[in-house]
């Protein structure tokens, strides 16, 4: 989890100004965290104290009203309605990565990433990115290869992960939607060499710079291991007390740091 957080902060600065280059500066004194962090941690809080996940999301959007989040999101969270609204944006797929690390079965991660999607993403499309992110998380923390993953996730999710990502990235455009963001998210760290890597590559597709830094980085860090000290301590530095705290105490619950 804590790589999906260093991805989105590292991303924050690239979302609304995107890059086709991996060159550029990781941790640049305007990189932020954002709503994909602060809902990745409602979902880790969720996990660890099995509190309603509903309610948690619209706690942790009024005490970060300015984290960024999408509009359809944002007139949810601040309303009363606790109804779905058959989104099938990337939103599902950014904050599911806690659920990859959480379970020791596959059905169980997909059933769970399921259900965290529908509180907000119930159409087929949303559901189908978070699943297929926390699977990858989930396979690649559990010693699974890359073929392997590519393999389970093209089969079950019908994802294309077989375009080269230099192809990808000539002609691609900023796209929020699960199927337009996280199979490239995930190509990105397919063809990744390490963790620092997997980041770059996604933000240099230039389009949701900071989601797609968060997929990548969330499957990268289960994948690859135990990060860089200096990856935890810009992250921890960018973090408020409280969200610092779920992320501890997850990443000591889970073996996840």
């Amino acid at each position: 989890m804590l790589g999906a957080i260093a991805g989105d902060i590292i991303g924050s600065r690239f979302e609304n100004n995107p890059i086709k280059t991996t060159d550029f500066e990781l941790f640049h004194p305007d990189c932020r965290f954002t709503d994909d962090t602060v809902l990745t941690l409602a979902v880790a809080d969720h996990l660890l104290l099995g509190s309603d996940l509903t309610a948690l999301l619209k706690e942790y959007f009024n005490q970060y009203p300015e984290a960024g989040y999408g509009s359809r999101f944002m007139q949810w969270a601040s309303g009363s309605s606790r109804q779905s609204y058959n989104s099938f944006g990337n939103g599902s797929a950014m904050r599911v990565s806690p659920v990859g690390f959480a379970f020791d079965s596959l059905e169980t991660v997909l059933e769970k990433a399921k259900a965290t999607a529908e509180v907000t993403h119930n159409h087929p499309e949303g559901v189908k990115g978070a699943q297929a992110t926390a699977a990858a998380v989930f396979l690649a923390r559990t010693g699974n290869s890359k073929e392997n993953i590519k393999q389970f996730i093209e089969t079950r999710f019908q994802y294309n992960l077989s375009t080269p990502l230099d192809m990808i990235r000539s002609q691609y455009t900023f796209d929020a939607t699960c199927p337009g963001s996280v199979p490239q998210a995930i190509t990105a760290f397919l063809e990744s060499e390490n963790f620092e890597d997997a980041v770059r590559k996604a933000v240099s597709l230039g389009g949701d710079s900071d989601t797609q830094a968060c997929i990548a980085g969330g499957i990268a860090h289960a994948f690859y291991g135990k990060m860089p000290d200096i990856f935890s301590a810009e992250v921890h530095s960018r973090l408020e007390v409280p969200l610092r705290q779920i992320l501890t105490l997850f990443a000591s619950r889970f073996s996840c740091r």
